[in-house]
């Protein structure tokens, strides 16, 4: 039998890899903290990259993903599926599978899934759908679509994460807040942090959490929000500083309701590639108190992905 050889793949034009030497974290995160948003690209040999995505990126392994973890002092992992796999979860799934319980997943699924296809990756530990509206990463699905997805993967007690930019969650509102499940939002749905944290459009999104209580964030990513540039130009401890009151202000209002994750391995950055070390520095500045911290890191994330151990 003659076996193919690997497929090979040329990165997108301006793509960074991942930092290869991460500092050490100053801050010490609590026991059983959870890095709840990263992703597992490849490697694209072993798992194909989808032939409808939209960028081709760099490996990155579950094995680099692990040694990540161990290295920044987290005990577990969220593995979010990455828009270049589309709705191919095998290395997402295959990164659950090796993790020793460590890790739990987040799924794209199309509406021709079987409910056997759920129930597989219920059992190899995925607890969500990602449903995505960049126009720029993944093409339009019809909404009724989705809905219909949600529905299905409610009697599991899986959740919906969404993804979308701050200045189109008017119209994605009723959509949101007619969904059958907990939904978590990514990255404080992209605020933009030139306009202050009290104005009109980050205060739609304090509302949609407050007036709906299945609704949370995840405050990360202020690499992706931050508009003073790379660490390099105000000292690594004061990086990404003009993201804090945001971060902070979800999570004094909403302690319950808050995630926090590396977003390794940072897809589609092409400024700066941010140190992860730095990136865990930046936790005490939007949770300053031991409670908030375990709240942010250990309670939420076990309480939704981990529930029967809590």
């Amino acid at each position: 039998m003659t076996v193919p050889p690997p497929t090979a793949f040329t990165k997108s034009p301006g793509w960074l890899d991942w930092y290869p030497n991460p500092s050490r974290p100053r801050f010490v995160a609590p026991a059983g903290a959870v890095d709840a948003h990263c992703h597992v690209f490849g490697p694209g040999a072993e798992f194909p990259y989808a032939p409808e995505r939209k960028y081709t990126p760099c490996d990155a392994s579950k094995r680099q993903l692990y040694a990540l973890r161990d290295h920044l002092g987290f005990a577990r992992n969220v593995v979010v599926q990455a828009t270049c796999h589309g709705a191919d979860n095998r290395a997402m799934v295959d990164a659950l599978i090796h993790s020793d319980g460590r890790a739990r997943g987040v799924a794209t699924v199309r509406r021709g899934v079987t409910d056997a296809q759920l129930e597989s990756l219920h059992a190899a530990g995925v607890r969500g759908v990602r449903f995505n509206f960049l126009k720029r990463l993944v093409d339009f699905t019809p909404r009724e679509e989705l809905l219909e997805i949600a529905g299905r993967i409610a009697p599991l007690g899986w959740h919906v994460v969404v993804y979308f930019e701050a200045a189109d969650l008017g119209e994605l509102w009723d959509f949101f807040t007619a969904l059958p499940t907990t939904v978590v939002v990514d990255h404080m749905g992209r605020p933009d942090v030139r306009e202050p944290v009290d104005g009109p459009q980050f205060q739609r999104f304090v509302r949609l959490m407050r007036e709906h209580p299945n609704v949370w964030s995840k405050v990360s990513c202020p690499e992706r929000l931050s508009l003073s540039g790379p660490p390099a130009l105000h000292g690594e401890r004061n990086a990404y500083r003009d993201v804090v009151p945001f971060g902070r202000c979800l999570v004094e209002m909403f302690a319950d309701r808050v995630l926090w994750g590396t977003d390794w391995p940072h897809p589609n950055l092409k400024d700066h590639m941010p140190d992860d070390g730095l990136l865990v520095d930046f936790i005490p500045h939007i949770a300053p108190s031991a409670e908030a911290q375990r709240r942010l890191l250990v309670d939420n994330p076990m309480r939704l992905y981990w529930p029967e151990e809590t």
